[in-house]
């Protein structure tokens, strides 16, 4: 019996790279958002044009690499979650002509 319960556990567990992936597509929409507030910063205006730029560049890297780790279904549903059309519809499902 104890051995369906650990089995069962372990089933449950997510692989690494299933994890870096969620954690990588986290960090995707900071980088995002870090850009956009550069601006604002005391910086000087040349170290302000390399690192908006460089947050852009890396936070679409990551993106891409997050994507393949946890999966094109994973993200395709996350991405219906943050889509605000979906967000006062009932039970997730489309309702277009059904």
């Amino acid at each position: 019996m104890e051995k369906d319960i650990i089995s069962n556990a372990d089933k449950q567990k997510k692989p690494f790279l299933f994890k870096l992936g969620i954690g990588l597509l986290i960090l995707y929409p900071i980088l995002w958002g870090f850009a956009a507030i550069v601006p604002f910063t005391p910086f000087p205006t040349h170290i302000k044009a390399i690192i908006i730029p460089a947050c852009i560049v890396v936070g679409e890297i990551l993106f891409l690499i997050g994507v393949a780790f946890v999966g094109k279904e994973v993200v395709t549903k996350y991405k219906s979650k943050l889509n605000p059309k979906n967000w006062r519809r009932k039970g997730g499902k489309q309702q277009d002509g059904q």
